[in-house]
């Protein structure tokens, strides 16, 4: 019967070009280090047009003008960050400066973040997982209709990497979850 349905079954799409995945980019020490500094944060609630969602950010390098879109110059990223910037660099063949901006996400147990694409301000995508398996969920429109979706496991300690089409094309999204996670995404500048 299984083969029957087969038949009939819609073929699992192919990871988005441009997606890479790697489980413990970092060690289980560094991650419990930088999730003790994490708690020391100054985060505050993330805010998007007035609305202000369950999970808290603080950025550095880089972060959001007034409009909305532009971008400007923060806070240098920290000393902390720099070993693991480093390690997201290499797993996406890139040099650590390339790295310009660094966002430390606070989850708290419900926190979700919805279905989106990054900014156009800013171009790669190394994000580093902290705590809590987190299923990283893609998808992209179909031109008929419908949606081709992915979704990627994103255990503790590792690291994906969004470029080409899964960066401009694909949207991302992850569910609430029911414990604490930590995340650290590295961005690139856009080419202007």
């Amino acid at each position: 019967m299984s083969d029957q349905l087969a038949l009939f079954a819609a073929p699992a799409p192919a990871g988005p070009e441009g997606f890479a995945y790697r489980p413990a980019l970092i060690t289980p020490e560094e991650e419990a280090e930088l999730a003790a500094r994490f708690q020391s944060l100054p985060f505050k609630p993330y805010e998007f047009r007035g609305f202000f969602g369950a999970r808290r950010t603080v950025g550095y390098g880089w972060r959001y003008a007034a409009d909305g879109k532009a971008i400007e110059p923060a806070d240098a990223v920290p000393d902390f960050l720099l070993e693991v910037r480093a390690k997201a660099a290499a797993f996406a063949g890139l040099e650590p400066d390339d790295l310009a901006q660094a966002l430390v996400i606070d989850y708290p147990p419900g926190a979700p973040i919805g279905w989106h694409r990054d900014r156009p301000a800013f171009g790669q995508v190394v994000g580093v997982s902290l705590l809590t398996p987190a299923p990283l969920r893609l998808r992209l429109e179909r031109p008929g209709g419908g949606w081709d979706r992915v979704t990627q496991v994103l255990e503790p300690r590792s690291a994906y990497h969004l470029n080409g089409a899964a960066r401009s094309r694909w949207q991302h999204s992850i569910p609430p979850l029911d414990a604490q996670r930590y995340s650290i995404t590295f961005r690139t500048i856009a080419r202007r």
